[in-house]
């Protein structure tokens, strides 16, 4: 599989694309004027304990207070990971049930804290205590002295290796604050020697006591580490063995990027190159297109079928439709074939907006039980590329597939949208007819209230054009029902629900 990254610059963004085999599968932005807070570490104030919801909300200092669970502060709580690409934790389930939240907080308290989810909507950033920070190859914890290895290093007899060798070094190491915490080795890390292991944990240990550190000098609320920038973190999560090429198309990012890969990952840095080219390197490759269908509610399938994604508050929806396709055989293979299909870009639009929560998906019913598994399996194989943690269910009773993906910012279309001004995020308008009803009758009641001569009706174009044309003898007996002329005037500036009605 041919992989290539493309990093594209200007002083406002950072825009970054992951491309397999020329179809772009991951789009990540990053803006300088509201970069995430995702890995960013806080010395932070306790401003409120809730026991009824066994939670804190937590000054860092940004616009917000940050929400922190019990559950993220307890110290025998499971790790929270970074993505699935560190989710290789083989921790012990608690069954234990967790503490009074008022026996481990209180406010005015300092508390240090890390942001696993970015503030969305109008929810606050969320926090846990559980304080980690990545490198290329590993993954250091504080809290804990696990050793763990990721899931998609599938070799056990490789995960054993890597599994010795960093507890080699542990054992090794002199000093005792060395020797603290524990590590999480990354899929990078495969087959990778003892020694350039050993650099990356002795670079996550001075970076830790960096950390502790600069929490002693820091005051309250104040950022005490912050996460790379996105171009950076590319050559840190984003590639791998699988990459061919980095193009940037910034010589300044260039030289430091080539900088940063050489210190920490030399055989990616021989990857990076200039993209000199007068035209914009997403145009290019296409990505600017990529993201403008993205951002459209109906996804069409090459074989004349078609999905319907529907983002709601508690859940996204992908409705699968067979569109135009109407197949060669019969309806149950059109139907599979569609279902086929949909599953792969299913998997893909995913990853490109950025969806996170609760995702359902409705194929097309399927009876052929074989065929309901092959479409699940495609699904299922599909999502196991994605970098964010995913979950995927079997078939529900009503026939809906469910996909659980770990949300740690906002999807591409909170990123780059605004609500609708004039729907308010509804998705739809009242209809003249409806406007024009509602007009009429605000005109009976006006008049019982107001002693005038006449009245006079604001409102949009399409309103006063079918009060005037289709509505007009509705009009006309209402002007002799309440005995007073009525006037129309169009407002360009009205939206098509606003009216007002003026006794004169």
């Amino acid at each position: 599989m041919s992989r290539e990254i493309l990093i594209n610059i200007t002083p406002m963004e950072t825009r970054v694309a992951l491309v397999e085999n020329g179809v772009p599968q991951e789009i990540s932005i990053e803006r300088n004027q509201k970069r995430g807070l995702v890995g960013n570490i806080y010395l932070g104030k306790v401003v409120r304990v809730l026991p009824g919801m066994q939670a804190a909300f937590v000054d860092i200092g940004v616009e917000r207070t940050a929400f922190l669970h019990v559950d993220d502060l307890h110290a025998d709580t499971k790790s929270q990971n970074q993505d699935k690409d560190a989710a290789a934790l083989d921790t012990k389930s608690s069954d234990n049930k967790s503490p009074d939240i008022r026996t481990l907080l209180r406010e005015g308290q300092k508390i240090l804290v890390q942001v696993i989810k970015d503030p969305i909507n109008s929810k606050g950033a969320r926090l846990t205590a559980q304080l980690s920070v990545a490198a290329r190859y590993l993954v250091y914890m504080d809290k804990s002295t696990h050793i763990g290895v990721s899931q998609r290093i599938e070799d056990e007899q490789e995960r054993e290796r890597l599994r010795d060798v960093i507890a080699a070094v542990i054992d090794e190491t002199q000093d005792p604050e060395d020797s603290s915490g524990g590590y999480i080795v990354r899929t990078a890390a495969e087959a990778v020697t003892a020694t350039e292991l050993h650099s990356d944990m002795r670079f996550l240990q001075r970076l830790w006591r960096h950390i502790e550190q600069s929490q002693a000098e820091a005051s309250v609320p104040s950022c005490i580490y912050e996460e790379l920038p996105l171009y950076k973190r590319v050559l840190r999560d984003m590639a791998c063995t699988q990459v061919e090429k980095i193009l940037v198309d910034s010589r300044e990012i260039l030289a430091e990027l080539v900088h940063f890969g050489n210190k920490f990952s030399p055989e990616i840095a021989r990857l990076i190159e200039h993209y000199p080219g007068e035209r914009p390197l997403f145009y290019l490759h296409g990505i600017e297109d990529e993201i403008a269908k993205a951002l459209q509610r109906s996804v069409p399938l090459k074989s004349g079928g078609h999905l319907v994604i529907d983002p709601t508050e508690a859940m996204t929806t992908v409705d699968v439709n067979t569109g135009a396709f109407v197949g060669h055989r019969n309806l149950e293979e059109t139907i599979y074939k569609t279902n086929l299909e949909a599953a792969a870009t299913t998997a893909r639009q995913i990853r490109m907006r950025n969806l996170g929560g609760i995702i359902i998906v409705d194929f097309i019913d399927m009876q052929n039980l074989e065929h309901r598994r092959q479409v699940l399996r495609t699904l299922g194989k599909a999502l196991d590329r994605d970098p964010a943690k995913t979950k995927l269910s079997g078939v529900t009773e009503l026939g809906l597939v469910q996909v659980t993906r770990k949300r740690t910012s906002e999807s591409l279309e909170q990123l780059l949208c605004d609500g609708c001004p004039t729907c308010h995020g509804r998705g739809s308008i009242k209809s003249a007819e409806t406007v024009s009803y509602e007009v009429l009758r605000e005109i009976l009641r006006v008049a019982r209230a107001y002693e005038c001569d006449q009245l006079r009706v604001l409102a949009s174009t399409a309103v006063i054009e079918r009060l005037l044309d289709e509505d007009s003898a509705q009009v006309a007996d209402l002007e002799e029902f309440i005995g007073r002329t009525i006037q129309f005037r169009a407002e360009a500036l009205f939206a098509r629900e606003q009216f007002d009605i003026i006794p004169v």
